[in-house]
């Protein structure tokens, strides 16, 4: 049995326009102009410090920018945020889900079969009564996928959610991204993996100290990057 998906049809467009974020006097981003259109994968790249989980948080709405403004071309969709380290409750696998769906409202009828169809279609049914905090790092990255999964997001927002992982483990949660992105979902996600990059990415916005230097389409990302720090970071040199 399936999970039900309806397909987001014109996922409205983000503009982000000259937006900055100011933490006790230090410019960690600089003014901004950005926009995220259609139902594309853009992977966020640069060096540590380049300001790219802050970017996506602004673009999400968990922080609110110190200037500037962020504006949709028509009603906010529904967004999902996957982070570095999952925040899960101090319950099973299928409780971390069913609770989402009470949030929700589902009705109560129904919140456990579409819990076990989430976790049937991330390959964690067989975890389903396990504690969801004694996972591994890969079982709980497709924990908080499944959960995303259930609110049906036209955007998802994924913060670097295969740094810490072994090869199988991010082919798995690659998988579940691509899985996002065949049901119509916007992905914008931080990496410093430049095949991962490759893999995934249909652009790549390249930042370095709290500015984006490029927006581009991933091969010409690659094959020309638009700025020095950006032919750099691809030839694998520190980027200061």
């Amino acid at each position: 049995m399936k999970i039900e998906t309806i397909m987001p049809a014109d996922i409205a467009r983000q503009h982000l326009h000259q937006v900055r974020f100011e933490h006790r006097g230090h410019h960690l981003l600089l003014p901004t102009n950005v926009s995220f259109s259609g139902c594309r994968r853009t992977l966020i790249m640069g060096p540590n410090g380049a300001g790219k989980s802050l970017l996506m948080r602004l673009a999400h709405g968990l922080l609110r920018p110190s200037g500037g403004h962020i504006r949709w071309e028509g009603a906010p969709p529904v967004q999902a945020m996957v982070f570095q380290r999952p925040v899960l409750l101090r319950r099973s696998a299928l409780d971390n889900l069913t609770y989402v769906l009470a949030v929700q409202r589902v009705p109560r009828a129904q919140r456990k079969a579409q819990a076990l169809n989430a976790l049937e279609r991330f390959g964690l049914a067989a975890l389903a009564k396990r504690p969801a905090r004694v996972l591994s790092g890969g079982e709980q990255q497709r924990l908080a996928l499944a959960r995303a999964w259930l609110l049906n997001p036209s955007v998802l927002f994924l913060d670097e959610p295969t740094s810490a992982l072994d090869p199988a483990a991010i082919k798995a949660v690659e998988d579940a991204v691509n899985a996002f992105h065949q049901q119509g979902t916007r992905i914008i996600m931080t990496t410093h993996d430049l095949h991962q990059a490759r893999r995934l990415a249909d652009e790549v916005l390249f930042m370095h100290g709290g500015q984006v230097l490029e927006q581009s389409p991933t091969e010409h990302f690659f094959e020309a990057p638009g700025s020095p720090q950006a032919s750099a970071f691809i030839r694998g040199e520190l980027v200061w």
